[in-house]
């Protein structure tokens, strides 16, 4: 089969990738799209994901939709036809997270094309994958799939706002409106948020997070910087913010903004040791910084709202390329001033 493979910094090739026999309880999916993301970017930009380098050729992609070609003779309830989404978690199930219900947090945890263990835990931007059984959500048969590819984005932002807590009547700030903050944002007023201030350094995608997300109020902070400063009165403003941007500076201007007592929920993931916490504003303003990583349950509520349309992901959707073109979009993918989302579209035809 042929697959996008990152040899290393700039270095993608459309290789040839011998394919395997089916083990007990696996799946194996034809792929329709996969949605390029921050992690794809980095490997693909830089070589490396963070300070953790890419030690090996990847198959890139984690955001996968796609058909069911072929299922293990002891899997049941997955039939050969069924569209899905593809949860690229594969969670061991025994470690005490798993245990827990925690399984984002799983120690032996493959993760579709992540570079955090060596052999790396290959991608899906190929046009068939293997999974584990309980990595398939099947879907109704008339489920867009292109919309389906947005599943794991979504449940990233729907984690978010488990860690968030109840957000009914709570006046909430999602700070980067990259395609995570996008659908955090929709999901906070999904849960009930009364107010939403959305932010980014680009017009584009805070037109979007206006537009159809269901911000209150949107600021571009590199061409208004002082606009968040009359958050900062009477104590601060938010309940709950939501760093989705990953840096430094916009994790630093969310303590004197949200109010005493108030919760900050990290998103983004920021570069090893580059977001200083100021412990004086944290500690005197009795704050809350929690992390958020991945998503555990969320995944198949994301698939849910996809396909009963509770959630409308269509407006940061930016376009789709074929699989000789992956170069290209994730050069395109990389522009924000043009586009949030990019697809790959593998299979779809």
């Amino acid at each position: 089969m042929l697959a996008a493979v990152c040899h290393g910094k700039k270095d993608l090739r459309i290789e040839a990738v011998a394919e395997r026999a089916l083990a007990s309880g696996e799946v194996r999916v034809a792929i329709a799209y996969g949605g390029i993301c921050n992690s794809d970017l980095q490997n693909y930009h830089y070589g490396s994901v963070g300070d953790i380098r890419l030690r090996e050729p990847l198959i890139l992609g984690h955001e996968l939709s796609g058909t069911v070609v072929e299922v293990a003779p002891d899997v049941r309830g997955i039939t050969v036809g069924m569209k899905a989404a593809i949860d690229p978690s594969r969670a061991c199930l025994k470690c005490a997270n798993c245990r827990a219900g925690r399984s984002n947090l799983c120690t032996d945890m493959w993760f579709l094309g992540c570079v955090r263990r060596f052999p790396h835990s290959q991608g899906g931007f190929s046009e068939r994958i293997i999974v584990r059984h309980d990595q398939v959500v099947p879907v109704l048969q008339n489920t867009d799939l292109l919309k389906l590819s947005v599943a794991e984005s979504l449940s990233v932002g729907l984690h978010g706002v488990t860690r968030a807590g109840p957000l009914t009547g709570k006046r909430v700030i999602v700070t980067g409106s990259g395609p995570i903050g996008l659908l955090t944002a929709r999901a906070a007023r999904h849960a009930g948020a009364v107010e939403l201030v959305c932010t980014d350094v680009e017009d584009a995608p805070l037109a979007i997070a206006a537009e159809h997300m269901g911000a209150t109020r949107v600021i571009n902070v590199r061409r208004k910087p002082y606009d968040l400063a009359a958050y900062e009165l009477d104590g601060g403003f938010f309940d709950v913010a939501f760093e989705a941007s990953g840096t430094s500076d916009a994790l630093l201007s969310l303590f004197r903004i949200v109010r005493r007592g108030g919760r900050i929920v990290q998103v983004g993931m920021p570069p090893p040791g580059t977001a200083p916490v100021p412990m004086d504003l944290l500690q005197a303003r009795e704050l809350e910084l929690v992390g958020a990583f991945r998503a555990n349950d969320e995944f198949r509520t994301a698939v849910h709202m996809i396909v009963n349309g509770n959630i409308d992901v269509t407006p940061i959707l930016g376009g789709t390329y074929a699989l000789a073109q992956a170069a290209e979009a994730l050069e395109l993918a990389n522009d924000r001033s043009k586009v949030v989302k990019v697809n790959l579209a593998i299979g779809a035809g």
